[in-house]
């Protein structure tokens, strides 16, 4: 819910193109690295980007994305899914419990409920994909379920994926000596 797809994207490969540097949209080193910098850039890397806005230009970084209709409209309807997103669970648990309790305690669960990570196809383990943006897995430790890395593997056994950069052990221990 960090708005609508075109802008998303268009927010995320602006933000892979300047990583924590000047023109990230949201690094949290904005504000320098005194104490008080840090909270506010740690707001601003979190939350606060999403409410102070400097805005994207989709046509330099999604041109490829403004061409296709169907995510064109799926953008457009941000709002529609936002709502599913958020009435969805609520109206679940009103229904199961048959009171205003259950439908509240609906709406937090959802959010915090371990398998919604699985349906998140292995994004929960997003600190990989920062640390090595082009590991096609982000869960690289045991017990992180990885669907979107299981689904990339599968299709490049069949053939319709190549070069496909996969954390080897010595990546991964040369990604954990610079952490």
């Amino acid at each position: 819910m960090q708005g609508p797809l075109l802008h998303w994207v268009a927010d995320h490969r602006r933000h892979h193109a300047f990583s924590d540097k000047e023109g990230d949209p949201h690094s949290p080193w904005l504000f320098g690295t005194s104490p008080g910098a840090v909270a506010k850039g740690f707001w601003h890397a979190h939350m606060g980007w999403l409410f102070d806005r400097d805005m994207t230009n989709p046509r330099r970084y999604v041109p490829d994305l403004l061409a296709d209709r169907t995510l064109v409209r799926v953008s457009r309807l941000f709002w529609l899914w936002t709502g599913i997103l958020l009435l969805l669970p609520t109206l679940i648990g009103g229904l199961v419990t048959m009171s205003w309790w259950g439908a509240l305690t609906a709406f937090f669960w959802a959010a915090n409920f371990w398998p919604m990570a699985i349906l998140s196809m292995g994004e929960s383990w997003h600190n990989m994909h920062h640390a090595d943006p082009t590991s096609a897995r982000h869960g690289v430790l045991r017990g992180q379920i990885d669907i979107s890395a299981r689904v990339i593997w599968v299709l490049e056994k069949l053939g319709w994926v190549w070069d496909v950069r996969w954390p080897s052990p010595r990546r991964l221990a040369k990604l954990s000596a610079r952490s």
